[in-house]
């Protein structure tokens, strides 16, 4: 480049040697940076799963709660269904996911009727035909499944149940080994969305991460997929990768727009080693770009994806205006969870699987985390889960509070939310231009855009009465 960043906005100069677009990025205050980038939640429920009080729950309160929530809103609304496939073929060493690393596809058969087992535990706790507004298949790697498996297990799940008229069912491909019948199978099921794991198209990063998968497989299974009749092809892109440099996210974002996919997912890399079973030890950390840089370059695909047309949405998330996830903007269904943001928002959502959070608004409930574990309990008739967490009144407001920023990136604010020290702590966000504050209202700025995190964490009680005295999270730039 011939051309240094020089300031922010959304106008955009060329380099008058190569007319690449150099957009003028307005130069982040050091300090903030310095400030603000601590360890903090990702926020797809609140508390985070570190603050949960296990010791106040048990699955003897959960049914019931459960129960009487589905009640409450599963014919109006319908509920969610996370179904999660932990089994890879490779480990990608940037993955904080749950997963088991295994080449023996004979492990799909067992794990598919603990999955309908499960599910079956559910539907007699709901006494009630189920409505299903949602599915969300997620991994791990849900492609490493067969065809036939992953019909034997929609169809399982569906029988009996009634499908909501405004369904939304998707799933995570891989680009490597999704193929044309995968696609059609769940096409056939129901299936309108699919989003591939891009992450970064320069071969060192890529070797880095241990994610090998040139533009050509990404190109050929989108086509595929909207060939077959996908409404809605998003694909996933990390910064902050190993290695990475501004070049690689400019080039990201020009072969992203090759191929116009409906969203994009820009996140920001989680780098949490130390916890157990993430195989994040493949660099080192100094291989790791710093927070300004990081910063560099979300501003930088941010410019170039709003030139292209996308318009942002809550945190980590473009959509074009065609996309169900901009419409769920615009009439206010947007809804995040630990599926990450939806198109709406349901009250019930069940986790089936190794390590799947269910969410009865009023409660969370997590699965155990190993196959054998999940195993052992599925096969002895119980449910699979190994801790939970009951939501006080406080917790409630907080949540809503938390949900709102995320979603629509403000929050109604009455004298009764006002609990000890958050106007302070959001004083000091209004002091950095990172909030606007009213009588009633706080609202995030375009600057707070950036601090997202941040913000909701003004409002996060339970981490603020209890700071973690290790790391738990990763940071929020």
């Amino acid at each position: 480049m011939h051309l240094k960043y020089t300031g922010y906005c959304r106008s955009y100069l060329k380099c008058i040697q190569c007319q690449h677009p150099v957009y003028r990025l307005k130069m982040m205050d050091t300090t903030l940076i310095q400030k603000y980038n601590v360890p903090g939640p990702r926020y797809t429920s609140y508390p985070s799963v570190p603050y949960w009080d296990e010791a106040g729950f048990s699955i003897s309160q959960w049914i019931p709660g459960l129960r009487q929530s589905f009640k409450e809103s599963n014919l109006q609304e319908g509920i969610s269904l996370y179904i999660h496939l932990p089994f890879c073929e490779s480990l990608c060493t940037f993955c904080a996911c749950n997963k088991r690393i295994t080449r023996q596809h004979s492990v799909e058969e067992p794990y598919i009727e603990a999955l309908l087992k499960e599910w079956d535990m559910y539907r007699h706790i709901f006494r009630e035909k189920p409505v299903i507004r949602e599915i969300h298949l997620g991994g791990g790697t849900p492609t490493f499944f067969s065809p036939t498996h992953l019909k034997k297990l929609l169809d399982g799940i569906l029988s009996g149940c009634t499908v909501h008229p405004e369904r939304e069912f998707s799933f995570e491909g891989h680009p490597n080994n999704t193929e044309r019948e995968h696609l059609q199978t769940l096409y056939n099921t129901g299936f309108r969305r699919v989003s591939f794991g891009v992450q970064d198209y320069n071969e060192k990063v890529q070797k880095a991460i241990h994610r090998i998968q040139p533009f050509e497989n990404v190109k050929k299974v989108t086509e595929t997929a909207l060939e077959t009749g996908y409404e809605s092809v998003s694909h996933d892109l990390v910064f902050g990768l190993p290695f990475q440099t501004l070049e690689d996210v400019r080039k990201n974002i020009a072969l992203t727009l090759e191929l116009k996919p409906g969203r994009i997912a820009f996140y920001s890399y989680a780098h949490v080693p130390w916890v157990k079973g993430v195989g994040q030890r493949g660099f080192d950390e100094h291989d790791l770009p710093p927070g300004e840089l990081k910063l560099e370059f979300y501003t930088t695909a941010k410019a170039l994806l709003e030139e292209a047309g996308y318009i942002e949405i809550g945190m980590d998330h473009f959509s074009l205006p065609s996309d169900r996830l901009y419409q769920a903007v615009r009439s206010k269904k947007i809804h995040r969870n630990f599926m990450g943001y939806t198109s709406s928002a349901t009250q019930v959502m069940i986790g089936l699987g190794v390590s799947a959070i269910s969410d009865s608004w009023y409660a969370f409930a997590q699965n155990e985390k190993t196959v054998e574990a999940y195993y052992e309990k599925i096969n002895n008739g119980g449910l699979a889960i190994m801790k939970g967490h009951i939501l006080t009144a406080e917790d409630l407001k907080i949540r809503r509070h938390i949900l709102n920023l995320m979603c629509f990136l403000e929050t109604g604010w009455m004298p009764e939310d006002r609990f000890p020290g958050i106007m302070e702590r959001l004083k000091a966000l209004e002091d950095d231009r990172l909030v606007t504050i009213t009588e009633n209202k706080i609202i995030v700025t375009p600057k707070g855009r950036s601090f997202l995190r941040n913000i909701c964490m003004a409002f996060d009680l339970r981490l603020i009465a209890k700071a973690p005295s290790t790391r738990l999270f990763s940071m929020t730039v």
